[in-house]
């Protein structure tokens, strides 16, 4: 990837229904150029597809929290499934350090975030965790 391959995907972060009209003459090239570089970039795979990303006004009224998970040793799969069931369960990713799983969970309110947490609590395979609720959104620069 070059810099042209990098501000297109900084174009196309903050509006992915940018036309190849406009993003050829932001980026001042050809649109044969952008056609051409949006097709090998999508071949790659390092563009996976284009989609709507929410803004603040879409998340009002949804409370989120980031759960760090401990397990125990070889229970990762049998916890993951138990996860995948768990609706307001939004993203699951794998860490290094003192947690194994960091969890992003997004809830219509502290009831109901406190009903998940006490599943999650309650799984097989859990033995700790710690929940940090977020308050606002301060930088956001996720493409």
């Amino acid at each position: 990837m070059d810099d042209l391959d990098r501000n297109l995907l900084g174009l196309l972060g903050a509006d992915a229904r940018m036309s190849v009209a406009t993003l050829s003459r932001r980026l001042k090239v050809a649109r044969s150029t952008i056609q051409a570089r949006l097709e090998r970039l999508e071949t790659t795979g390092i563009i996976a597809g284009y989609t709507l990303r929410l803004g603040e006004g879409a998340r009002e009224g949804r409370l989120r929290a980031s759960v760090l998970l401990t397990i125990e040793p070889r229970s990762q799969a049998a916890v993951l499934t138990r996860l995948k069931s768990i609706a307001e369960v939004e993203r699951v990713f794998t860490t290094s350090g003192r947690f194994d799983f960091l969890l992003q969970v997004a809830c219509p309110n502290t009831q109901v975030l406190d009903q998940v947490l006490d599943q999650i609590g309650a799984m097989a395979g859990v033995r700790a965790s710690e929940s940090l609720i977020h308050l606002s959104t301060k930088i956001d620069r996720a493409v």
